[in-house]
């Protein structure tokens, strides 16, 4: 028999069998393990045991994965470079251009012979070809940098989602000893360790458990935590919350082979087959429509039912909320969850501002063109066949496809269509140097929303101290030490309870280790606040672990998990002559209330009357308190069978432990400590900074008012003689709420502007808290407010704020799943940079806008003038698109990569109403756009005389390059390169120079600009309708591009107060550009199509610049990131399966369409939610 490691390869269980195990839950559950055998005879049949766990050994490993899978779900693969090839030349414009390029270079190799037309000159004859051919050679760069860059963008995201997913551990035992390893990692026989706060990521049965509760509704849709026990339901699924309580299981099933993952194979699958059944529909509709046009069916029969279309929407509308709301087994979470996502979709301002430019720069730039098509046709037409009363030739269908060119290549200049590639190259760039800083970007709309940040609620332990928490106090016996005693110096029976209580009512992953090298502090590991007192313990010279090993986990009769609304831990466990005992820890003030024994001096138990717990807190916790330190105390209770003593209780029988009240009551304290956690010293530094910067912070703790206000005061959130606000929880929740109990918005309106800290506050307080900020309208702008977490129950909070950071160290899975960025290092200092790197992405969009917009307006100016005027444009299609290029793609790639600098934080935030392009930024686009045309205009028009040149105006269409148009041409590009260089500065700045040399992307593409426009001018001849200038002429050119920086001095020099506020473009609520218009997905309101711009003209915008290719790529990461165990949860198995039938169902019943724009609007909500849920399978991520 083959052996692996000297055991069997051949399982006691197999694949197929557990899997069947899983389904069931419950009593069920409970009945078929105790068919196996029990959970030990199962461990036994997957060769793991439930102390020592698997082996470790390679070989083992590997012969676990071949049998029962990877814990992983395959992805879907990429796209090859050829289909990103194939997308970029659906582009409409690129098409336009193609067809007349190709249509262009026919004719010229077409010769009537029937006809008595002059013969061309033999050159032009000979190169008639090259300009077609060379704007065929310009659409094909254009196509292959467009692939390149989504193509290189889409691995860099896959390498984003691959370190989010490598960040995500998970504690198992290998080889009798606890580690923790990525989720990937985990194997069937493993067995984990299962704590409060964990996100699970592999089905398992429970071999023990302490007051386990799970949330289960990602897969059942059940809202109520669900009671885990190897008695009571000891299946434990992947993708579930565990929201209270500890314990251990045994995987039995990974990857695919779990719960979860069966339903993402499932969806996927689904998914694939309702698109093929949309694009089969989309089709039908087209080719029916076709046929009816064909058929002669009168328009007003078409226009009837084109009105009806609204009215037939609104009632599948009304159909689909009725069948939702009639769904009874949704949970609860999915509503919140679609307002969530509706809320995260509000923030990104900038998106919104930027679709709505490039629409209206794309209507302005189509007018443009077609009329400059127009009137180059009018001229030629005039001028061939009523002033020189010319017969019309086939040849002339030439002229006719060369102003079509140059039509269309006015449009591809106006268009903007660099924009969406700026805002990705500029989030991508941030994104991937943040991680650098500390900043694990979830949702790249985080990046820029936190740039707007106003105020930033934070926690304090951790992210404004050290969180390495050590006990510096102690009260023991009615004797305050502010040096560590020893054990001798407490009476012996009073130590035993200490350190027996700390080391047993302590989760057993809370561990102090020795340090890497000697002389290293200890390295402490899982809950700080525990590991100071663990660290008390072996302070007093006593082992914990020798305590541990004595009483194991499974030994605990009873354990009360920590929670925000206990605020502290219990663990019961047997006494050995009978009974039981109870230890707790906990706030000092909580245990104090529950208190009514104490031990006095030499050990002697003693009544803890009123008087003496005032007296306590007064004398010994206040003053720990207002040192800073967070203060514990320890206590315990006895239950025993036999003759009571007056601390201890009487019992029968087993006590009720579910009724809490009246077992945590009428303890004995043993101890107070006070537990010292140094404030970070970087953080009061960075909050002047963020002060500086216009953005309030506030603490949000749960340490008593004391503590907190004497933190507030070294971090600096408090200052000397400041009118601020410093509140406990339940002050809080007494201001905001109103006779009733109800929270009123104006109540809070009176509390938080004046709000400094919150001291013994809830989760629900914080979220209380976010929301009043965020709903306010008592400031002029709202106000943008950023949250950090690490609990399981900041969640709400964390995803009601606009972004949300969670602790990378400290924070629990849920908390990191529901935040918007994760903070490696739990600094407060890493918000700072991530405030810096946000003001970075709207600094860098701002600056291509001004510089890209001055190239438009002057090019496109240009070209209209130029066709009006000397009936041909002085730039020529090839050229445009070359300048199409620089503007596009390389100055995206220059500007959008500028690195932060501290003078960001020296102003104010931006703020929501802020305009996309102020009117400094509109002095600069006019005003260099005004020179710009001066100089073009003056060369083209009077620039033959001055340099002594032959002119270029009024030759033939066909005629070759000349040196005026070549000296406009390069004149042009010399202007934009230097006024690149102005393009850096966008508030007002005189020193364009200055951080020029940090910045080695800018220089760079910059010399390579300039080298490629003098290989043009000089060697490019037909191919870029361009003739070699002279040293002269070149001398000339650059000194009119150095124009635009001295001009740019000028420009400086007026004042911008005096410029009408008109002249801002972007002014005014966010709202006004998000109507109708979602960059993230295709989602259009089809009810009030009146109000907002129609589908089909926005996704005509989209497909004309581009715009579609750029956000799948950026949607596609953000939907992969949400998707990892995240955003999936919140939407069960039997809604997602709901939405199909729903969808598949109005399918069939759709059958009476006129366009495929009429499919009705509602019909893309399931596919897009089906999409997120399913989009888990699209990346590879460990579940």
């Amino acid at each position: 028999m083959a052996t692996i490691d000297g055991r069997p390869a051949q399982y006691g269980i197999s694949l197929k069998q557990l899997r069947e195990l899983m389904e069931h839950r419950g009593r069920e559950g409970v009945i078929k393990i105790a068919e196996i055998g029990g959970i030990h005879e199962l461990c036994k049949k997957l060769y793991t045991s439930p102390n020592e766990g698997l082996s470790g050994s390679k070989a083992d490993e590997e012969h676990r994965r071949e049998t029962f899978g990877s814990n992983v779900i395959p992805p879907k693969p990429p796209k090859t470079f050829l289909t990103l090839v194939w997308e970029a030349l659906q582009d409409v414009t690129l098409i336009i251009l193609e067809v007349a390029a190709l249509v262009s270079l026919g004719l010229s190799f077409y010769k009537p012979a029937d006809e008595d037309a002059p013969v061309l000159q033999e050159e032009e004859e000979h190169h008639g070809w090259i300009e077609g051919l060379a704007i065929l050679i310009s659409v094909i760069v254009v196509v292959i940098v467009t692939a390149f860059n989504d193509y290189s963008k889409e691995r860099q995201f896959r390498g984003l989602q691959n370190r989010i997913e490598g960040e995500h551990k998970f504690s198992v035992i290998r080889g009798g000893e606890v580690c923790q390893i990525s989720v990937g990692d985990i194997l069937v026989g493993d067995i984990a360790q299962v704590k409060y706060g964990d996100l699970l990521p592999a089905d398992g049965c429970l071999i023990q458990s302490n007051d386990l509760k799970v949330d289960e509704s990602s897969l059942t849709g059940e809202s109520d935590h669900v009671k885990k026990g190897p008695d009571v339901d000891p299946m434990v699924l992947s993708g579930t919350h565990v929201m209270e309580g500890s314990g251990k299981m045994v995987v039995t099933a990974v990857g695919v082979n779990s719960q979860a993952g069966i339903i993402f194979t499932l969806l996927g699958a689904a998914v694939d087959e309702q698109e093929a059944e949309i694009k089969k529909m989309k089709k039908d509709a087209k080719r029916a429509n076709k046929q009816k046009n064909l058929t002669g069916e009168s328009d007003g029969r078409s226009q009837i039912k084109g009105s009806q279309a609204p009215s037939q929407r609104q009632t599948t509308t009304s159909e689909v909320t009725k069948s939702e709301s009639e769904g009874n087994h949704l949970p609860q979470s999915s509503s919140s969850a679609a307002a969530e996502t509706g809320h995260k979709k509000e923030k990104s301002v900038l998106q919104a501002k930027l679709t709505k430019l490039a629409i209206q720069i794309g209507y302005a730039g189509s007018t443009i063109a077609v009329l400059t098509v127009i009137i180059l046709i009018i001229q030629f037409c005039i001028k061939t066949f009523v002033i020189d009363e010319r017969p019309w030739k086939n040849t002339y269908a030439n002229n006719l496809v060369k102003h079509l060119i140059i039509g269309v290549t006015v449009l591809v200049v106006a268009v903007p269509e660099g924009l969406p590639l700026a805002v990705t190259l500029s989030l991508a760039y941030s994104v991937k140097k943040m991680m650098k800083d500390n900043n694990l970007v979830r949702h790249l709309d985080a990046c820029e929303t936190m740039g707007n940040a106003t105020a930033i609620c934070s926690d304090k332990t951790g992210t404004l101290t050290t969180n390495r928490m050590t006990v510096v106090q102690s009260y023991i016996c009615e004797k305050l030490c502010k040096v560590l005693p020893t054990l001798s110096d407490i009476p012996q029976h009073v130590g035993n309870l200490i350190t027996m209580g700390i080391s047993v009512n302590s989760a057993y992953t809370s561990n102090i280790m020795a340090g890497h090298n000697p002389g290293d502090l200890p390295i402490q590991v899982g809950n700080k606040t525990e590991c100071a007192l663990l660290g008390f313990v072996q302070g007093l010279g006593v082992k914990y672990q020798s305590i541990r090993d004595e009483i194991t986990e499974d030994k605990f009769t009873r354990v009360y998990t920590f929670n925000s609304v206990r605020k502290s831990m219990g663990t019961v466990i047997p006494r050995p002559n009978g009974g039981y005992r109870l230890y707790t820890k906990g706030a000092s003030e909580i245990i104090m209330k529950k208190c009514a024994f104490i031990y006095g001096h030499e050990g002697t138990l003693e009544k803890f009357t009123r008087e003496m717990q005032e007296r306590l807190i007064r004398e010994v916790i206040e003053p720990m308190a207002c040192d800073g330190l967070r203060t514990i105390s320890v206590a315990y209770r006895d239950f025993v069978p036999g003759k009571a003593a007056i601390n201890e209780v009487h019992i029968d029988g087993e006590p009720n432990w579910d009724d809490e009240e009246n077992i945590m009551t009428n303890l004995t304290c043993l101890c107070v400590v006070g537990i010292e956690d140094p404030v970070r010293p970087e953080v009061p530094d960075a909050i002047r900074k963020c002060q500086r910067a216009g953005i309030t912070v506030r603490m949000v703790t749960g340490d008593n008012i004391n503590t907190a206000r004497s933190i507030a005061s070294k971090c600096g959130i408090l200052r000397p003689n400041d009118d601020f606000l410093i509140l406990e929880g339940k002050e809080f929740n007494r201001r905001i709420r109103d006779s009733n109990g109800d929270i009123q918005q104006h109540l809070i309106d009176k509390v938080w502007p004046k709000l400094r800290v919150l001291a013994r506050s809830s989760p629900t307080d914080k979220y209380t808290l976010v929301k009043g900020i965020i709903d306010s309208t008592v400031s002029e702008n709202r106000e943008v407010v950023a949250v950090t977490g690490d609990g399981t129950n900041d969640g709400p909070a964390l995803k009601k704020a606009d972004v949300g950071f969670a602790m990378g160290i400290a924070g629990t899975d849920v908390a990191k799943e529901a935040s918007d960025i994760i903070l490696t290092d739990d600094n407060f200092s890493s918000i700072v940079k991530a405030v810096m790197w946000g003001r970075n992405v709207y600094d860098s969009i701002a600056k291509f806008l001004q510089f890209q917009l001055t190239v438009n307006v002057v090019a496109v100016i240009v070209a209209f003038i130029g066709a009006c005027a000397v009936q041909d444009s002085p730039l020529k299609a090839v050229q445009m698109l070359w300048v199409n290029l620089i503007m596009d793609t390389l100055a995206s790639l220059a500007l959008a990569t500028e690195f932060p600098t501290p003078d960001l934080l020296l102003r104010k935030p931006y703020g929501r109403t802020k305009p996309l392009i102020s009117r400094t930024m509109m002095k600069n686009i006019l005003g260099q756009a005004l020179y710009q045309l001066i100089i073009i205009f003056g060369l083209l028009f009077v620039g033959d005389v001055i340099l002594d040149i032959e002119s270029g105006r009024g030759q033939e269409l066909n005629a070759g390059p000349t040196q005026h148009f070549t000296i406009i041409f390069n004149t042009f590009v010399m202007m934009t390169l230097f006024n690149e260089i102005n393009a850096r500065k966008i508030h007002g700045q005189r020193n364009v120079i200055e951080g020029l040399l940090t910045n080695p992307i800018f220089y760079t593409i910059w010399i390579f600009t300039m080298i490629s426009q003098v290989l043009i001018i000089q060697y490019g001849k037909m191919a870029f309708s361009t003739k070699a200038l002279s040293l002269d002429q070149w001398l000339w050119c650059i000194f009119f591009g150095i124009g635009t920086l001295v001009w740019g001095q000028l420009i400086t020099s007026v004042p911008t107060r005096k410029l009408p506020k008109i002249l801002s473009w972007g002014r005014g609520h966010p709202e006004e550009y998000t109507d109708g218009m979602n960059l993230g997905e295709e989602r259009f309101d089809s009810i009030d199509s009146d109000k907002k711009p129609r589908a089909g003209q926005i996704l005509w915008i989209r497909g004309l610049t581009r715009l579609q290719t750029q956000i799948r790529v950026v949607n596609a990461f953000r939907q992969g990131l949400d998707a990892r165990y995240g955003d999936h949860t919140n939407t069960s198995l039997a809604e997602v399966l709901r939405k199909q039938t729903s969808l598949s169902k109005r399918l069939s019943e759709t059958s009476s369409i006129e366009y495929a724009d009429n499919i009705p609007d509602e019909l893309t909500i399931p596919e897009i939610d089906v999409e997120r849920l399913s989009s888990h399978s699209h990346t590879e991520t460990a579940v």
